[in-house]
Formats: C-alpha cells, sequence, structure tokens
C-alpha cells in the first residue's frame, strides 16, 4: 500500500528511465529494454545462470519546485522490490552536475535474491517541519525487471487463457457463451479468458495471414486489451484501502501499478494523491462520473493503440472493397 501523505508533497513529473543494463558485466541488448513498456528483460538464452545485473537508472524531477519548495536535504533513492521473495534494495541516486533536474546511479540485481519479476520504482526523501526522512515524491509508474522473459514486454501481468464458455467445465461460463471474451479481475492476478467455442476468434488470433486478417487480428487484441485496462482499472478503484482519516490509499498487488499508470491520464496533470482522491470522491458520489468512464475509455484505447489498430484495419479494408467493386 501506497500512502497518501498529508504534508506537502512534489506537484511535477518524477519519471525514471533505465537507460543501460549489463549482466556480470556484458552489456545487455538495447532490445532487451523497452521504454514503452517499462520493462527490461534480464533472461538470455545462452546466459541464465549469472550472478548479478546491474542497471543504470535516470530520473528526471521537477528542479524549480524542489528549489521554491520548503523541504531541505532532498534526495532521490531507487527501491527494488520483490513480493515473492521479500527483497527490498534501496540505491541511493547522484544529481548530475550539468543538469539538475536528473539524477542518477546503479541498482544491482543479485540473481539469488530474485524469483521472477521484481518492480523498480524511485522515491524523492527530504526533510519536512523538522522531520527527516519525508516521501515527498515517487516516480510516475513502475518499471519492471523480468529475470524469466527474453522479450520486455508486460504479457505477464495479465493472465490470457482459453476456456469453452459453453461446454467447458467452468459451469459460471455458460451464461456468457455469446461472449468472445471476458475480463476476470477476481483473482490474484487479472486473467482475460478468450472464449474457444466463440466461432473464428481463436483462428484469427493465432493464425491471421494476409494483410487483411492480419489488421482484422490487431484490431481485436487492441480491443480486448483496452477492455482489460478499463476493467482493471474500474476494478482497482472500487478495491481502495483507507487510512484512520478515512482518505483513500493505494491497493496492493496488481492494482497498485494499474492505478498508478492510468491515473495521470485518466486526470492528466494533477498529483498522483490528488488523481486518486479525485477518482475516488467521483464515483463514491457519483458527481461527474460518466465523464470519468469517458475519460478511462480514452485513456485505455489509447494504451492498447486501439486508434492505430483501427486506422491500419480500414486501411487494408478500403483496397479489398474497392478490389471487389465491378
Amino acid at each position: 500500500m501506497t500512502a497518501v501523505y498529508a504534508y506537502p508533497t512534489l506537484v511535477g513529473r518524477i519519471k525514471p528511465t533505465v537507460r543501460r543494463a549489463s549482466i556480470d558485466g556484458k552489456p545487455l541488448q538495447v532490445a532487451l529494454i523497452s521504454q514503452p513498456d517499462r520493462v527490461v528483460a534480464l533472461h538470455q538464452v545462452e546466459h541464465d545462470e549469472w550472478t548479478e545485473g546491474v542497471l543504470e537508472v535516470e530520473v528526471s524531477l521537477p528542479a524549480e519546485e524542489l528549489a521554491d519548495g520548503p523541504w531541505s536535504g532532498v534526495t532521490c533513492v531507487a527501491v527494488l522490490t520483490e513480493g515473492a521473495t521479500n527483497t527490498r534494495v534501496v540505491s541511493r541516486l547522484e544529481r548530475r552536475q550539468d543538469d539538475d533536474r536528473y539524477w542518477r546511479g546503479e541498482v544491482r540485481v543479485r540473481r539469488s535474491a530474485h524469483l521472477a519479476r521484481a518492480v523498480l520504482d524511485v522515491s524523492v526523501v527530504g526533510s519536512y517541519g523538522g522531520v527527516d526522512g519525508r516521501v515527498i515524491g515517487t516516480g510516475d509508474a513502475p518499471w519492471v525487471v523480468d529475470l524469466l522473459a527474453r522479450t520486455p514486454t508486460r504479457h505477464r501481468d495479465v493472465e490470457i487463457l482459453e476456456e469453452d464458455f459453453r461446454d467447458g467445465p467452468r459451469e459460471w461460463l455458460r451464461s456468457f457463451k455469446d461472449a468472445p471474451w471476458l475480463v476476470d479481475t477476481a483473482g490474484d492476478m487479472p486473467a482475460i479468458l478468450l472464449n474457444t467455442s466463440f466461432e473464428g476468434l481463436a483462428g484469427l488470433l493465432s493464425g491471421a495471414r494476409g494483410p487483411l486478417e492480419k489488421a482484422t487480428a490487431d484490431m481485436v487484441v487492441a480491443q480486448i486489451a483496452a477492455e482489460a485496462w478499463a476493467t482493471m482499472f474500474q476494478s482497482a478503484l472500487s478495491d481502495l484501502e483507507y487510512d484512520e482519516d478515512g482518505t483513500p490509499q493505494f491497493p496492493g498487488g496488481w492494482r497498485e501499478p494499474v492505478l498508478r499508470i492510468m491515473l495521470p491520464e485518466v486526470f492528466p496533470g494533477q498529483p498522483l494523491a490528488d488523481a486518486l482522491v479525485e477518482a475516488h470522491r467521483r464515483r463514491s458520489e457519483g458527481l461527474g462520473w460518466a465523464e470519468v468512464q469517458s475519460r478511462i475509455q480514452l485513456a485505455a484505447g489509447r494504451r492498447s493503440r486501439v486508434p492505430k489498430n483501427l486506422t491500419a484495419a480500414i486501411r487494408a479494408v478500403t483496397p479489398a472493397q474497392e478490389g471487389s467493386r465491378p
């Protein structure tokens, strides 16, 4: 759980970036570091028995806000955690001499201390009101360090399961037999259930051939992803925790990163803590919630690249239609 603090915190964006990585002193291929997905894939086919990885991290901070703010003794740290092994490693970053907006440092990943996936986040710490060690800001979205993946994608954030909704063993799915897919957020990890009894769906997604079929498959995948993002966001928002004063707090597990990723897009320009309070207020009171739902839909579509894939599908369909005309 991440606290929403009562004392002043940073409003500006705090953006962590993994610039480079290495395993046992050997540089990792650039292709194994995904900036859009914020994932580092540390598993290599020919180098799976490694000892230590090193991530070169750079964080951009709102320098003017820090200079004019009420905090003192400000420092920036990178925090690497993994719940499965109860590991927590804190690495101090140093301010760049040539540009005080950026802090840099190394985060060491010991193979023996991790099992599968670690989360890399950053915190800005300073003194306020005579109290040292106050967290005055955190990264806008964490990175994932995947020790098992060969490609840097977040596909393991959501399970994708094939289920027969009509005749399969899960009886509760039979009432959804006409649905091509469902997003299930009830478990420890969200899951997308693909209905194998929905005619043509499995074949389209697994064996698309030609530009028209490929464009159609990409459009369906984007739509599934958009529904997953929207459903996960609303599910996470309905499962908040609260402090003694009733102030909403970020929930644990997969729900926290979903909220931290989506909130800045649903409420652009607002500090993360304020966006969480605003989303909770609108949902619980109902005032302006319809507008928020439209924002959620837009944000989910953008993250899933629905506009891009729809454009590609339209372009693929248009020549096919023109070619069929007499």
